[in-house]
């Protein structure tokens, strides 16, 4: 949506917008100033205290003491949705109406507000919920994504409490055998670390990985001038920060952007699309989901399923049809029909098929002759609950295709998160987005600063 980027210019800037809300007040209703709140007597002083949101002031139309709530609170989303949800249990028209007005303090267009609002009501509707404690979050997740505030501190908060909690059994494994492990050695002496590698392979991190690893902290210990197993974590972190680093991205210079999914079958490589659609669709883009598993007639159908549900477009030939002719014509709908973005699927395989891995590369040229520079990015999807294989399974499709950037699946819930360490360690290729549970808005953009800080704390 066009307006989401106007949104963002006046984001850090909530006095503005709340006195243009009340300027627009004014002037509709013909006043020179805002009516004086009517208060009884005894009324508490109606300051914001520290730790506590604003409150639409007793006495006055919903609308004014909305607009002051909201001059009041901190640029925080959480904080404006808590507002305009105030004394809403339910989805009502009340609720709707006060979204309409925060898009208008906002100075979104008419049009496009409303847009936001009945695609968010239709999939209520689909879903079938009613109480605002059962939406609110989906709600937030999507202001979010629209206004690309996920790195706004509320929405990163929530995102590393849910990483926490998904890499609970992954912590178990290291983090708490790491604190035995440093309290009983007073020095990084080599019994230090070969307890410390047999860790790492116990958590999957894999023998070579954790060999890696150990050299790099090792020398980070030496820069540090420490020997202190008290400094230990520190260097840690440090470290996987760095290993996490992800590089700079370049986008497609000439739309559509095209987006090459693979992996072997079972790793949620279908849902994953949906899910990346989904958050595409919510940032304005217009997205066309491609089926190029032509093994599989269910992978076609459950592909078309999840487009119907999101609203992409979707695009596929019968069971059979050769898939570089999928991507060929997949291809030139998107170019002629104006997509910004295509998401492509291919057959989940085994990564020691040398044929079905051969038919990848025909796909990739087939892309690139009909639109350079694609496919712009070449996905793989691994599931985080498989350890080891998931290494074999990057390092083959690496070696195939070329890949440029990982999602891991399923990380909620494993005791082999140590994989995330071994799969960019040994591969240097970026995870991008972490699968942490089965809904849509439970996959989320990966920060190693978060996962190392979550991993260890």
């Amino acid at each position: 949506m066009g307006f989401f980027s106007k949104l963002k210019k006046v984001w850090q800037s909530p006095e503005d917008i709340a006195q243009q809300a009340l300027d627009d007040y004014k002037r509709e209703r013909g006043l020179d100033a805002l009516p004086e709140p009517v208060a009884p007597e005894a009324a508490p002083d109606s300051s914001v205290k520290t730790g506590s949101l604003p409150t639409a002031p007793a006495g006055q139309d919903w609308q004014t003491g909305l607009t002051l709530a909201l001059r009041q609170a901190e640029p925080r989303l959480s904080q404006w949705l808590t507002i305009i949800t105030e004394g809403v249990d339910e989805k009502s028209p009340l609720l709707w109406e006060r979204l309409a007005f925060l898009f208008k303090a906002l100075g979104a267009p008419e049009t496009e507000a409303r847009e936001f609002i009945s695609r968010f009501e239709t999939w209520l509707d689909e879903m079938g919920y009613q109480s605002v404690a059962d939406f609110k979050s989906e709600l937030q997740f999507r202001l979010a994504l629209a206004l690309e505030l996920e790195d706004e501190e509320d929405e990163r908060d929530r995102l590393f409490l849910k990483l926490s909690d998904g890499i609970a059994k992954t912590r178990e494994q290291i983090t708490k055998r790491i604190d035995g492990l440093l309290s009983a050695h007073s020095s990084l002496n080599d019994d230090f670390w070969d307890e410390f590698e047999e860790i790492l392979i116990m958590a999957d991190v894999g023998m070579e990985a954790a060999g890696q690893l150990m050299d790099n902290l090792k020398a980070r210990a030496r820069k540090a001038g420490t020997d202190d197993p008290e400094d230990f974590k520190e260097i840690l972190r440090q470290e996987l920060e760095e290993i996490f680093r992800l590089p700079p991205r370049i986008e497609a210079v000439n739309p559509p952007e095209v987006l090459m999914m693979v992996g072997v079958n079972g790793v949620g490589k279908t849902t994953t699309i949906a899910k990346l659609a989904y958050r595409a669709q919510l940032q304005g883009r217009k997205v066309l989901i491609a089926a190029g598993d032509t093994f599989r007639a269910a992978a076609i159908e459950q592909l078309e399923v999840w487009a119907g549900r999101i609203g992409a477009g979707f695009f596929a030939k019968a069971e059979g049809s050769d898939p570089a002719a999928v991507a060929y014509e997949a291809m030139d709908k998107a170019v002629s029909e104006g997509y910004d973005l295509l998401l492509l699927d291919t057959a989940g395989r085994l990564h020691t098929k040398v044929n079905l891995m051969e038919e990848l590369k025909k796909v990739q040229r087939v892309l690139g002759k009909k639109h350079p520079g694609a496919p712009h990015r070449c996905i793989l999807v691994i599931d985080a609950t498989t350890g080891q294989n998931a290494l074999a399974q990057t390092k083959l499709f690496n070696e195939a295709v070329g890949l440029d950037e990982i999602i891991l699946t399923k990380l909620d819930g494993t005791a082999k998160g140590g994989v995330v360490v071994a799969v960019t360690l040994q591969n240097k290729l970026p995870i991008t987005f972490v699968g942490l549970g089965e809904k849509m808005e439970d996959l989320r953009p990966f920060n190693g600063k978060d996962f190392a800080k979550a991993l260890l704390t």
